[in-house]
């Protein structure tokens, strides 16, 4: 299973080959586009942990780096350039986090990734959601408690299953004991979407003592989810930024 995944936007065979094979052995998934409206597209539409931009033209690598930085879902990503002088690498500096220079080679790729591998782990577990099922109560304003069960629990939030009708936008607290977890974990909370017997739960107010434990949690899950030989990485990694 992959760790992250990773938009790749370039046109040279020659810089896909070895950016994709740099990127596998850290197992990051690369979503290789060639063009750049569709590249647009895709990150309208789905999360990516990094975004990377090699293109014949500044201005096009600009449009995409903008696109990134105005995303909700992608504006943390972390972001590489491809640069092919000086003025290049110095307008790309200003835009990406990550510039790498031509002629590239599979070693000077790697040396770029080590020391982002962190940043990806971290963006990737923001948005790692850990499908499990646990007992959830909701506590709402001048009605019952509603007693369901979580689908899936993420930093941010939960998808819970229930029939109970409720509002987008109202105002809930929720809480739940995470497995292997003493305590109560408690949160005012916003439901942010609605489905058929399902629900969306937006954690807007948290403790800093639950924050950290179901941070702790997750970062646990998630480095279940990885192969062995990038799970001392995953280990080292978040142990050097959270």
């Amino acid at each position: 299973m992959a760790t992250a995944l990773a938009l790749l936007v370039s046109a040279d065979p020659a810089t896909i080959q070895q950016f994709s094979y740099a990127l596998q052995e850290f197992s990051i998934s690369p979503d290789v586009c060639r063009d750049v409206l569709e590249a647009v597209r895709r990150l309208n539409r789905q999360k990516f942990d990094a975004v990377v931009v090699d293109l014949p033209l500044v201005e096009q690598c600009g449009l995409i780096l903008n696109e990134v930085h105005l995303s909700p879902s992608n504006r943390t990503a972390v972001t590489f350039a491809i640069s092919s002088s000086d003025a290049e690498s110095a307008a790309f500096r200003r835009s990406s986090e990550f510039v790498l220079e031509r002629p590239l080679s599979l070693q000077s790729i790697r040396n770029t990734l080590k020391p982002a591998y962190g940043l990806i782990l971290r963006e990737r577990r923001r948005y790692f959601r850990c499908p499990i099922s646990i007992p959830v109560t909701i506590l709402r304003q001048n009605l019952p408690a509603v007693r369901c069960y979580s689908v899936n629990i993420s930093e941010g939030g939960m998808a819970v299953s229930t029939l109970v009708p409720f509002i987008a936008g109202e105002d809930v607290q929720v809480q739940f004991t995470l497995p292997d977890h003493e305590g109560l974990f408690v949160a005012e909370s916003t439901i942010c979407w609605l489905k058929s017997g399902r629900l969306g739960v937006r954690f807007a107010s948290v403790a800093e003592k639950h924050k950290s434990d179901l941070q702790d949690w997750l970062s646990q899950k998630l480095e279940e989810t990885l192969p062995e030989f990038v799970a001392g990485k995953f280990r080292k990694q978040i142990g050097n930024t959270v």
